[in-house]
């Protein structure tokens, strides 16, 4: 699976289809409940899970889960300290146990079309995390606001 839809699994509760999250990131359907499972350890409580919203063009209803609030959790229940997945990408990244090497991140930017200087990895880091929570924002995550300023 790719690295975005390992992230997706972890914050959604269902797994995302490698070719799906590769081809077209923007495809991946939210998930039906809020179930966050980073490492098949950690889970997060059901009540993450929002209200279930209706669209008339949409032929069923998609759950919006509270993406802070996974996080959040997800981060009091680890052994880390010092976690800022707020605004660090690796940080972000370790609290869903997911590998944050420098080649997963560039992995990750690959997938998700960065075209910057991937030596330069404080720019591209930065670049990372805002399009993560952008395409956690677009595909059924409620996202702070303060987090998908540009």
């Amino acid at each position: 699976m790719s690295i975005l839809g390992n992230i997706f699994s972890s914050i959604f509760g269902t797994p995302a289809k490698a070719d799906e999250v590769k081809n077209n990131p923007d495809a991946i359907p939210p998930a039906a409940a809020a179930s966050a499972s980073a490492t098949g350890t950690r889970t997060a409580d059901a009540g993450y899970a929002g209200t279930a919203a209706t669209s008339t063009s949409a032929p069923a209803a998609a759950s919006s889960v509270d993406v802070a609030a996974v996080l959040d959790k997800l981060t009091d229940s680890s052994d880390e300290t010092d976690i800022d997945w707020r605004k660090s990408i690796v940080d972000l990244l370790k609290v869903l146990g997911i590998d944050s090497g420098l080649k997963a991140r560039k992995q990750l930017a690959t997938e998700l079309g960065y075209t910057g200087d991937m030596s330069d990895s404080a720019t591209m880091n930065v670049w990372l995390h805002k399009q993560v929570m952008k395409k956690l924002s677009e595909n059924g995550g409620k996202v702070p606001a303060d987090l998908l300023k540009h």
